[in-house]
């Protein structure tokens, strides 16, 4: 296996950015709410997206910046992806979160991959308009790993996708070996294998002789 695809929110970090977000505007509860359905998927990824990200509108974006700041990944994160790294394995995140909180936490943690398929809260006179733009709204992670695997030459049976939430579910059911981070009750019967830490991750990793 020559690709590891991950999920963001909820896998490599236990941050929840438009949680971060809304806390610097009083939603954060209503966000919570929105992205737990959204998770357990009782209501379609689009949607709750949509209606996450309306709720921002007139964010001050240094105010979004701070909360961007916040997001960090979970323990040992930088230790998965460096090994993987070190044995010549693909990484990439595919996120439904947003590229400029993916980048802080990389960039605090010292750490990388080699693509991060993300989306962008556009930014009108200083304030987030309350839209979201990017890959990954209505077009799904399987998609974005087909699109992934053609470009650097890998089999899909070739990779590995870590996930936890129902907007994984595609990526883990397109990828040859499913890994379920702490998985949803929806999520749980399509993983292969479930994990409860980036240690148990690297261990797995090892066993299957990818690391």
């Amino acid at each position: 296996m020559t690709l590891v695809a991950f999920d963001f929110d909820g896998t490599l970090s236990d941050s929840e950015m438009t949680v971060l977000l809304g806390q610097q505007c009083g939603v954060a509860d209503e966000m919570d709410r929105i992205t737990e359905a959204a998770m357990n998927d009782e209501i379609a990824y689009a949607e709750s997206l949509r209606k996450r990200c309306a709720l921002l509108d007139g964010l001050d974006n240094e105010q979004a910046e701070q909360a961007f700041k916040q997001v960090q990944l979970r323990p040992d994160t930088g230790d998965v992806l460096g090994s993987l790294t070190a044995e010549g394995v693909d990484t990439a995140i595919l996120t439904g979160g947003f590229e400029r909180g993916v980048n802080a936490a990389l960039t605090e943690a010292d750490t990388m991959v080699d693509t991060v398929v993300a989306n962008r809260l556009p930014v009108g006179d200083g304030e987030l308009t309350g839209e979201v733009a990017g890959p990954l709204i209505e077009g799904t992670k399987d998609d974005a790993l087909h699109v992934l695997c053609a470009a650097i030459g890998v089999d899909r049976s070739e990779t590995v996708a870590v996930g936890d939430g129902a907007n994984d579910l595609p990526m883990l059911e397109a990828a040859g070996l499913a890994v379920g981070f702490s998985p949803k009750p929806a999520v749980e019967p399509a993983c292969d294998v479930v994990v409860e830490s980036m240690d148990e991750l690297e261990t797995f990793l090892t066993s299957e002789g990818i690391l």
